[in-house]
């Protein structure tokens, strides 16, 4: 697909069909669709918090941030020695953030983030894209308040796209092709907002909403 040709409008469009675009390399302006015959979702009401990220989540010696910096939360994902992100993907989700239908979730430890997760929303599904971590735990605790925030915004389906051993540990699940479309569809018949919860919780706040939901 040329860069030129994708344009935020239809990869709304792409999404709400239950595919999506990746490039093959940083430096590939190419891109091409994904329609896997698997998908990873994460139950919004099973997301599982260990012991570990528990003390993580309750020391409280960081800073939640909701879309104070979503470009660099996806730079942050880019980061790596190989990733599929390049500069197209990176100008079509700013773009997105700015049409209110993709936000990030970061982690900050002073004036750093060290870690975070953005995806794209469209009813009541979000699409999650990319997460990166620069300390120990700081993925897992953007996407534990992640999840807190999708279900108290009265979002129906956290899409992952694929299931790794990593999110799986922490809950998510794999589902076939129809299963994925069938949540797809119901889930954009109903409306979702991710900014409706206001302020993120405080770690104690979480973690109690999080031990009544599992």
């Amino acid at each position: 697909m040329e860069r030129d040709a994708l344009t935020p409008d239809l990869l709304l469009d792409a999404y709400a069909a239950g595919i999506f675009p990746m490039a093959e390399a940083r430096d590939d302006d190419a891109l091409f669709w994904v329609h896997p015959e698997r998908r990873g979702v994460f139950p919004l009401d099973a997301f599982h918090i260990s012991r570990s990220l528990r003390r993580s989540i309750r020391r409280g010696d960081y800073t939640m941030r909701v879309n104070a910096d979503f470009a660099g939360t996806v730079a942050g994902c880019a980061a790596r020695e190989e990733t599929w992100i390049n500069g197209t993907i990176f100008r079509l989700y700013t773009r997105l953030h700015s049409m209110g239908h993709a936000h990030s979730m970061e982690v900050w430890d002073g004036p750093r983030m060290v870690g975070g997760v953005y995806g794209v929303t469209l009813g009541a599904a979000f699409f999650g894209e990319s997460m990166f971590s620069r300390r120990r735990d700081a993925s897992k605790i953007a996407l534990a308040y992640l999840v807190d925030r999708l279900r108290l915004a009265g979002f129906t389906l956290f899409d992952t796209q694929f299931l790794t051993p990593h999110l799986q540990s922490l809950g998510a699940v794999e589902i076939s092709r129809d299963a994925y479309h069938a949540r797809l569809a119901d889930a954009l018949k109903r409306r979702a907002d991710f900014n409706a919860p206001g302020a993120v919780p405080t770690p104690q706040e979480l973690l109690q909403r999080s031990t009544q939901t599992s």
